[in-house]
């Protein structure tokens, strides 16, 4: 009190307010601090941004880290940019590369079980290329969204890219092979000669047996697959040989360089429903096959041949007079112990549709298997045989005709094997040879030894003759030519119009002549006057 006091009074005494001491405050701040405590608030709020915005880490699996770059290497979806790979790190057992990449935050519902990582490089596979760009931009990271709800962290990357997309419009069939030929993922499929498809994916059946592929029909193409439809191989060029000689069939220039499918329903075929995704089908190796028609009944027998079956393969028309009734299932040889001779057990399978399938007693011929036999005994008694005959003789391929053939020996089916046997005739060129052979035997029993030695003594006697008649007849011969030729030239002087045989010749036919026309008068007038015979002519009235 008494310094203030006293501070008070010198004021008055100076005529100036007396100053007053406060005392700083502990929490007050000085001016100098607000630039760092604003630059702290300033970076915490992009920290705080950051973390908000950050996207997961995930793993992804390659076999090589080639074309990837830490820090460089972008992931992309559709072009965009949804990530960058942040370290490379092998794995513990050095198989693989551990590719660490940070993702947007919208790429989050991205990352579900079945999306699929790649790296794009240029590529050349199944007859498309893809990754051009990268020549000159880098590889990136590709990437392809599953349908999958679940969601995932870690993943496997592909060796290469997918065929397809997720979501692509179409559908998806399993088709099953006994080899792959040479196809290859990307490979076309064509309908009609248009491309409308590609293969997905193969693999080696667990078995070894064949092959599973998975093929993409793209929409709307999708919609002609249906139940019934045939796929077959369309690679390269198609060469057959077969009973009507050489086809060469392809479908694009493209399946010749890289292979390809093609499919088609059969021309019969009335099925139009769609097939469901993933429906099984048979691949065949040439459209021929695929389309052959699929009988419901099928009767087998055994034809036993004596001759060649040079020229006859496994799946060789069975023919009845130009219609297709089965085929050639297959060719043996069978030595018989008792009549020591070899046989040609050649086995076929008939399709008893194709000949009742639209004749009226399809029902009381068709439907059991004894019906079926007792029409086959039937046709067999009417002389029904099977034959072998060449289908071309360029290729020399044969096949095997059923026909009639009347005068052929009695013959009954044989139903007591297990497989029936029907009966056969000789080939026409194994008739052709038997009747060579026959033809040179009796040939051969000529004795043409026999018949030389007689001709020679034939021949020399005829020569003794020629020379007899040189030597004996032929002057005498001459002789009476000669006096033969000197008649014929007097009588020629005779008969000339001047001779004088010509010329008395002819007063005499005049005079028989004359005498010849009183003859008729004479003739005429007793005709007229038979009376002068007794009378005699009268002299007064006629």
């Amino acid at each position: 009190m008494n310094k203030l006091s006293g501070q008070k009074e010198n004021s008055e005494a100076t005529g100036f307010p007396a100053a007053v001491t406060v005392k700083p405050s502990r929490w007050r701040v000085q001016a100098v601090w607000l630039v760092p405590l604003v630059a702290i608030l300033i970076a915490g709020g992009l920290a705080v941004q950051s973390i908000m915005q950050k996207g997961p880490t995930i793993t992804i699996s390659f076999a090589t880290g080639e074309g990837i770059e830490a820090g460089k290497t972008k992931i992309k979806f559709k072009n965009v940019d949804v990530g960058v790979i942040k370290s490379l790190a092998l794995s513990d057992d050095h198989k693989t590369v551990l590719a660490s990449a940070e993702m947007s935050r919208g790429a989050a519902s991205m990352l579900v079980g079945d999306t699929r990582f790649w790296v794009v490089r240029p590529r050349i596979s199944g007859g498309t290329v893809s990754g051009i760009g990268t020549l000159l931009s880098g590889s990136h990271i590709g990437m392809d969204i599953g349908t999958s709800k679940q969601a995932r962290r870690d993943f496997v990357g592909l060796e290469s890219p997918p065929v397809l997309a997720s979501g692509a419009p179409g559908r998806e069939f399993v088709l099953k092979s006994g080899n792959i030929g040479s196809l290859d993922i990307g490979s076309p499929i064509f309908f009609r000669r248009l491309q409308v498809g590609q293969v997905v994916s193969y693999a080696l059946d667990p078995d070894g047996a064949g092959m599973t592929m998975h093929v993409f029909v793209n929409a709307p193409y999708d919609r002609y697959v249906t139940n019934d439809t045939r796929f077959w191989h369309a690679s390269g060029v198609d060469v057959t040989l077969d009973t009507s000689g050489v086809k060469i069939d392809t479908e694009s220039m493209v399946s010749i360089l890289t292979g390809g499918l093609a499919f088609e329903n059969p021309p019969e075929t009335t099925a139009t429903t769609e097939a469901d995704a993933l429906h099984r089908y048979e691949l065949f190796a040439a459209r021929a096959e695929a389309m052959k028609p699929h009988d419901a009944i099928v009767d087998r027998y055994v034809l036993d041949f004596r001759e060649s079956v040079r020229g006859l393969t496994v799946g060789a028309p069975v023919d009845f007079r130009g219609i297709v009734i089965g085929e050639v299932s297959a060719i043996h040889a069978h030595f018989d112990p008792v009549t020591r001779e070899f046989s040609m057990p050649v086995d076929v399978n008939i399709y008893p549709e194709r000949l009742i399938s639209r004749e009226n007693w399809q029902g009381d011929l068709g439907n059991t298997t004894a019906e079926r036999r007792q029409f086959a005994d039937y046709l067999v008694a009417k002389g029904m045989r099977a034959q072998l005959r060449t289908g071309s003789l360029l290729t020399g391929q044969l096949y095997v005709a059923i026909d009639f053939f009347p005068a052929a020996p009695k013959a009954t089916v044989d139903w007591s094997n297990k497989t029936p046997r029907l009966p056969t005739v000789p080939g026409n060129l194994q008739g052709l040879q038997e009747s060579i052979t026959s033809l040179v035997a009796k040939l051969n029993a000529i004795p043409f030894d026999g018949i030389s030695k007689d001709l020679r003594k034939t021949l020399s006697d005829a020569d003794t003759l020629l020379n007899t008649v040189n030597t004996e007849i032929a002057p005498d011969a001459k002789a009476t030519l000669a006096a033969a030729r000197e008649a014929l030239t007097s009588m020629n002087r005779t008969l000339q119009s001047d001779s004088p045989l010509q010329q008395s010749t002819a007063e005499t036919m005049h005079e028989v002549s004359q005498a010849a026309a009183s003859i008729r008068t004479l003739a005429e007038y007793l005709e007229r006057h038979p009376e002068a015979l007794i009378r005699g002519k009268s002299r007064g009235k006629p």
